[in-house]
């Protein structure tokens, strides 16, 4: 029982940084390697507010999330006016700034040892809750007109400027969404596993949770978070074939880029599939 509380705990973290990283690249189109790397600073900074100043939880977390969104600001800001595979460059040596800087300033952050003694705050409870928040906000923000706008970017982004969208200002929005998201997610992620080290936000991090929203559906938030579920509980529901779950990982997802290249769900949110399942209840009841 513990096993899988861990377990589902775990994925409704990923889930709270996968729906950042769905508004980043599934909204807009833009793909970032650096996204683990905000998710770094909201576990250190908040981990460090707590521990070493005393700082009570929530608020360590809230100023977490600000200075990761603040930071994101200053990467952002030249980032988003690059094209797409340039973005993902930039993103990916600000990710490996962020984990050196970590592995330099041992004396606050412990360096490659690790930061240790954060207290356990994180229940299953509080992960789920706030997973279910982050979905509810980035599912807001995708039926808004800034999400519309997002959408019409990723189709065509010299369309979309010639449409008279400032693709610069809603990149940038997307972007810092995407960041407090992910360094939120950081924070819960600290105060459940009470230790972190620079090794766990590399960039393979980031890359998995790319191919968990390509996985699911990049147009669809509820693919991603179908993706996000099954890619990140799979590894540990096969812990006990330790030599063989990472082939079976592959093989998963070597089967869907193949032979369903649009991901599980392609475009389709639950609503769509909901809606489609009554049709045929209907039709159905028409033809008997």
């Amino acid at each position: 029982m513990v096993l899988y509380m861990n377990i589902f705990t775990q994925i409704c973290i990923t889930l709270v940084a996968v729906a950042g990283v769905y508004v980043l690249t599934g909204l807009t189109g833009m793909f970032s390697l650096g996204q683990a790397a905000f998710m770094a600073v909201g576990a250190y900074v908040s981990g460090i507010f707590v521990v070493k100043l005393g700082v009570p939880f929530p608020l360590a977390c809230i100023a977490a999330v600000i200075i990761a969104v603040g930071i994101g600001f200053l990467v952002g800001i030249p980032t988003v006016r690059l094209r797409r595979d340039y973005i993902s460059l930039v993103t990916l040596g600000f990710g490996e700034a962020i984990t050196a800087l970590l592995n330099r300033t041992t004396k606050l952050t412990g360096g490659a040892s690790g930061f240790i003694g954060i207290p356990k705050k994180t229940t299953a409870l509080m992960a789920f809750t706030f997973a279910v928040i982050a979905i509810l906000l980035v599912n807001w923000f995708k039926n808004s007109k800034y999400g519309r706008q997002c959408i019409a970017i990723r189709g065509d982004e010299l369309a979309a400027k010639a449409m008279g969208i400032n693709v610069p200002r809603i990149k940038i929005t997307s972007f810092l969404l995407s960041v407090a998201l992910t360094s939120f997610s950081g924070c819960l992620y600290a105060f459940y596993i009470t230790y972190v080290d620079p090794s766990i936000f590399g960039w393979k991090k980031s890359a998995d949770w790319v191919i968990m929203v390509f996985f699911g559906g990049v147009n669809s938030l509820t693919g991603s978070i179908l993706g996000a579920t099954i890619l990140s509980g799979l590894p540990e529901v096969l812990r006990g074939l330790a030599n063989y779950r990472s082939i079976i990982y592959a093989i998963l997802v070597l089967l869907i880029i193949n032979f369903k290249p649009s991901g599980l769900l392609g475009e389709y949110e639950l609503a769509d599939l909901l809606r489609r399942g009554k049709g045929r209840v209907k039709l159905q009841k028409e033809e008997d």
